[in-house]
C-alpha cells in the first residue's frame, strides 16, 4: 500500500506499474503461452528492395542506424512511438562515450552539451564496509537532447524514420526481408531490406520467438524514484546494501545526483519462480527502507517520477541468430552481463564494434545466420559473471545466514580495492579480465579461506563447474588476444589478400578475442 500512497499523484505511472507486474506474473507462470510466431521464411526472391537495413526499435537503434547511414547505406527505423528521450538521465562513464566522437555521430561540443551532470566520488557499500572510487557511472547524459540531435542528423543524411510504427511480422526471403508494420493504427504496410536489426529490447517478439518461451535463468527487478527534498549530496552510490536477506532477496541500492533532484534505485536478483515477490511489493519495500537509506523522511520529498524495470537474463546469450538476414542486438540479445541493466551503457560499449561488423557484413554479403552470429559471439568474460550473480541471489526455499551475501561482497571488494583501480574499475563497468579476476580470487581465498565452502551450497556444484569452464576460456581468450595484438600488422597484411568473406570472418574472430577477454576497456587516464 505504500506504493499506492506515495505515487497517488502519478496515476499513469501506477497503471504502467500494474502492466509490468502483469508481465512479471506471466513470466513466473508455470503455464506460459507460446510466443507469437512473427518470423517466417519463403523460398521466393523479393522483386525489389527498398533499403539496405531496417532497424526495429529506435531508442537504442538510432546510434547504429546513423553509423550505417554515414557509411553510405540506405536505412529505415521503425519506432512504435515517438522517437524521443525520457526526462531521466542515462548514467554512464565518460570514457564509454568515446564512440560517439570516433564515429563522428557527435562533435565534442554536442557531446559536452548532452552531458548534464558529473559527480564524484562514488561509494560501494556492503553492510558496515564501504569503499570509494571515482569516474564510474558518474556522468549523466540527457536522453532528450542526445536522441533529438542524432535523429536530426539521421534524417539530414537521408535516413527514413517511421514513428508510431509497430512491428508486426518479418518474412525472410533468399535476397531480403519483408517487414510488416502498422503505423498510427492503420492497416499494415511493408518495407523490404537486405537486413533487419532487431533492437526492440527484452520484450522483442523476434527474440521471444527465438527463445521459444523459455523462462529466463535470472531476473533483475528494479524500482526507484527521482525526487527533490534530499539533503544536498554530490556523491553517488554505485551499489550499496544495509539490510540482511529479506523476502528471499538481497536488496541492493543505487543513488545518483540528477539535474532535478536525486535518483535512487532498489534492485534485486532472483529467479522466475511463481512465488517470488511482485514488483509492487518490491516498491513497497523501497518506500519502507528509503528513509533509512537516505536519512530523509518520505514526507520531505517531492517525487517527480517513478522508475521501474524487469530485466530477464539468459545463460544462452548473446542470442544466436535463427534466421538469415535477421540479428537481434542490445537487450533482446542478452549481450550484457547478468549483473548489468543493459540499455544505453551496454550499447555504447559495443557501438564501434557493431558499426564496423554490420557495415562489413553488408559490404561482403555475409548475411546468413552463421555469419551474423559472429557479430555477437560467445564472450567468456560475460559468462563468468553468472557465478557472481548467483552468489548475490537466494533460491526460493534456500536458507542462508542473513548477512552471508553482504559479508561475501565485502570480502571480495576489499581485495579488489587493495589491488588497485585497474582491477576494481573495469569490474564496476561490467568488464571482467582474466588477470584482475585471478588476482582477486587468489587474494580473497588467502584472506578468507572458507569462502568456497560458503558459496558452494548457495550456488550449487553445477554452477561452479560451469563457471570454471568459462574461467579457463577467459584465460585462453586473453592469450589469443595477446598473440593477435602482437601480430596484428602481419595478420592485416595477410587478410588484405583474402576474399572479402574471409576477411569478414577473420576480423570478427579477432574482435571476439578482444571483447571476450575484456580488453576493450580503456581506462580514463589512457
Amino acid at each position: 500500500m505504500l506504493t499506492q500512497t506515495h505515487l497517488a499523484h502519478l496515476p499513469e505511472t501506477l497503471a504502467a506499474l500494474k502492466t509490468l507486474d502483469d508481465r512479471w506474473t506471466e513470466l513466473r507462470s508455470t503455464s506460459r503461452s507460446t510466443p507469437a510466431q512473427v518470423v517466417s521464411e519463403s523460398d521466393q526472391d523479393l522483386n525489389q528492395l527498398d533499403y539496405d537495413v531496417v532497424v526495429a526499435g529506435g531508442t537504442l537503434g538510432l546510434p547504429i542506424a546513423l553509423t550505417l547511414v554515414l557509411q553510405g547505406y540506405k536505412v529505415a527505423i521503425l519506432e512504435r512511438g515517438k522517437l524521443k528521450g525520457r526526462d531521466q538521465e542515462w548514467n554512464i562513464s565518460r570514457d564509454e562515450l568515446r564512440g560517439l566522437i570516433e564515429l563522428k555521430l557527435l562533435t565534442q561540443a554536442e557531446l559536452d552539451k548532452a552531458i548534464v551532470s558529473e559527480f564524484n566520488p562514488i561509494r560501494i557499500k556492503f553492510g558496515d564496509r564501504e569503499l570509494w572510487t571515482e569516474d564510474v557511472l558518474n556522468t549523466g547524459v540527457d536522453p532528450v537532447y542526445l536522441l533529438e540531435t542524432l535523429k536530426q542528423k539521421f534524417l539530414k543524411q537521408g535516413g527514413k524514420l517511421l514513428e508510431n510504427a509497430t512491428f508486426k511480422t518479418a518474412i525472410v526471403h533468399p535476397n531480403g526481408v519483408e517487414v510488416s508494420y502498422s503505423q498510427d493504427n492503420t492497416d499494415q504496410s511493408s518495407i523490404k531490406s537486405r537486413l533487419l536489426l532487431d533492437m526492440m529490447g527484452h520484450n522483442s517478439p523476434i527474440a521471444l520467438q527465438s527463445r521459444n518461451g523459455k523462462k529466463p535463468d535470472s531476473v533483475c527487478l528494479v524500482v526507484g524514484t527521482c525526487a527533490t527534498g534530499y539533503t544536498k549530496n554530490s556523491t553517488a552510490d554505485l551499489i550499496a546494501t544495509f539490510t540482511p536477506i529479506q523476502n528471499q532477496c538481497q536488496y541492493f541500492w543505487e543513488a545518483f545526483p540528477a539535474r532535478d533532484g536525486r535518483t535512487t534505485y532498489l534492485f534485486t536478483y532472483l529467479d522466475a519462480q511463481p512465488d517470488r515477490i511482485s514488483i509492487e511489493t518490491l516498491f513497497d519495500e523501497y518506500f519502507r527502507l528509503l528513509p533509512e537509506y537516505q536519512n530523509t523522511a518520505i514526507d520531505q520529498l517531492d517525487i517527480k517520477r517513478a522508475l521501474f524495470g524487469l530485466f530477464p537474463c539468459y545463460k544462452n546469450s548473446p542470442l544466436v541468430p535463427e534466421w538469415d538476414r535477421i540479428v537481434s542486438l542490445g537487450d533482446g540479445s542478452g549481450a550484457q552481463s547478468p549483473l548489468s541493466f543493459g540499455g544505453f551503457g551496454a550499447m555504447m560499449r559495443h557501438l564501434i564494434r557493431l558499426s564496423d561488423a554490420i557495415g562489413q557484413a553488408l559490404q561482403t554479403q555475409c548475411l546468413d545466420a552463421g555469419s551474423l552470429a559472429l557479430i555477437q559471439p560467445y564472450q567468456p568474460n560475460l559468462q563468468v559473471t553468472w557465478l557472481f550473480q548467483k552468489s548475490m541471489s537466494v533460491k526460493l526455499n534456500q536458507t542462508l545466514p542473513p548477512e552471508q551475501i553482504n559479508q561475501l561482497l565485502a570480502d571480495v571488494f576489499t581485495e579488489m580495492e587493495a589491488l588497485g583501480p585497474l582491477v576494481l574499475k573495469p569490474f564496476l563497468q561490467d568488464v571482467v579480465q582474466f588477470g584482475a579476476l585471478s588476482q582477486t580470487l587468489w587474494q580473497t581465498s588467502i584472506k578468507s579461506p572458507g569462502i568456497i565452502f560458503k558459496i558452494l551450497p548457495q550456488v550449487g556444484l553445477l554452477t561452479l563447474l560451469d563457471w570454471m569452464r568459462h574461467f579457463v576460456n577467459l584465460g585462453l581468450y586473453t592469450g589469443f588476444n595477446a598473440i593477435a595484438e602482437r601480430n596484428l600488422p602481419v595478420l592485416t597484411q595477410f587478410f588484405r589478400g583474402q576474399p572479402p568473406a574471409f576477411q569478414y570472418r577473420a576480423y570478427r574472430s579477432i574482435e571476439a578475442f578482444t571483447y571476450g577477454a575484456g580488453k576493450d576497456y580503456y581506462p580514463p587516464e589512457a
